[in-house]
């Protein structure tokens, strides 16, 4: 325990800061984008035991990578907003009250998974201290996706009770995979308002756990007041903007898949193996799911000319030494397949 100005003792936490900040750190900057789904598998009950029991799980499986590397975690919120919505929602039918926007249930989210993400990394990483930063992301109030919602949210349901449910609140919902799932708009993101911050607390050698669920949504008026938007944020997208304007070296997509597929859903299906921007988006995806993974690596790549990977949360160590998943590069094989 050290001793601080004024003779105060100096927290735990920031020796464990200091260690890793102080000198400057040279190590490559890795940004992991931890999916939803791969927080909480599909079909898990939306209750805080399951999500603590996915974080610590995922914090774990980081914490393996975690010596080689400094690390900002983002993740998703997609089940997590959804469960929020229908919470208020019901909670406006039985009092009269408006329910709350969108976005201000995309920041309770990120306050949420971001406190249990920041929790369990403290705890499995013990050479630096985490910090989870309510992140905003700015978007245009114009963008055409707001016309065309496509961002899955909330838990999953049945045809029947997925039609029911749009019927009777208004809801639009489309398949997701075998199950069907509420869709809202997904706004392309424009800036990371907070893009300085996280820059400072990355060079003072802290974990940053931030663009939650995409950042809070808002757009910016003539007055250059911000304003929150009705919509979710592609996490993925978020997350390339994010790793690009921190200049990262490797943009880390974990999800519950092992890479992105050539004819996925049909028995010819292969798994992308390497792939320049240019063969990967040659392909088509689903728009809702894989689609917005794929443009987020090609993206990434593009701008920065590094790596980025699409894989399962356990390949981690393998998505990082380039040796598995759906490895993205701006100077490998167009387009390798399983």
């Amino acid at each position: 325990m050290g001793v601080g100005e004024g003779g105060a003792t100096a927290s735990p936490v920031v020796l464990r800061a200091a260690r890793v900040g102080s000198g400057g750190d040279l190590r490559p900057l890795v940004v992991v984008a931890l999916g939803g789904n791969a927080l909480l598998r599909r079909g898990e009950p939306l209750d805080a035991a399951s999500q603590q029991r996915a974080a610590r799980g995922a914090a774990q499986v980081i914490a393996s990578i975690a010596s080689r590397c400094r690390l900002i975690v983002t993740h998703g919120n997609g089940p997590q907003v959804g469960l929020l919505a229908l919470w208020t929602e019901a909670y406006s039918q039985a009092d009269g009250a408006e329910p709350y926007p969108l976005d201000v249930l995309g920041a309770e989210s990120s306050g949420q998974i971001g406190y249990v993400i920041e929790l369990e990394l403290d705890n499995a990483i013990e050479d630096r201290a985490t910090v989870a930063i309510i992140t905003r992301t700015l978007v245009d109030a114009d963008d055409p996706a707001f016309a065309h919602p496509t961002k899955f949210i909330g838990p999953v349901y049945d045809g029947e009770t997925a039609h029911r449910l749009a019927a009777e609140r208004g809801w639009v919902v489309k398949a997701d995979g075998h199950h069907w799932r509420r869709v809202v708009p997904s706004p392309e993101p424009r800036a990371i308002v907070q893009i300085e911050a996280i820059r400072g607390l990355v060079e003072a050698g802290f974990t940053v756990v931030c663009t939650g669920g995409g950042g809070v949504p808002v757009e910016i008026d003539a007055d250059g007041r911000y304003h929150g938007v009705e919509a979710v944020i592609d996490k993925d997208l978020a997350s390339s903007l994010l790793a690009s304007d921190m200049g990262a070296d490797i943009l880390i997509l974990a999800t519950d898949v092992d890479g992105a597929y050539a004819g996925w859903g049909t028995p010819e299906k292969r798994r992308v193996v390497r792939a320049r921007p240019s063969g990967l988006r040659s392909l088509p995806f689903p728009a809702g799911s894989m689609g917005p993974k794929v443009e987020a690596v090609a993206r990434f790549v593009e701008r920065t000319g590094g790596r980025a990977a699409i894989g399962r949360l356990e390949q981690i160590a393998g998505l990082l030494e380039g040796a598995a998943g759906t490895q993205v590069t701006a100077d490998g094989p167009e387009l390798e397949l399983e």
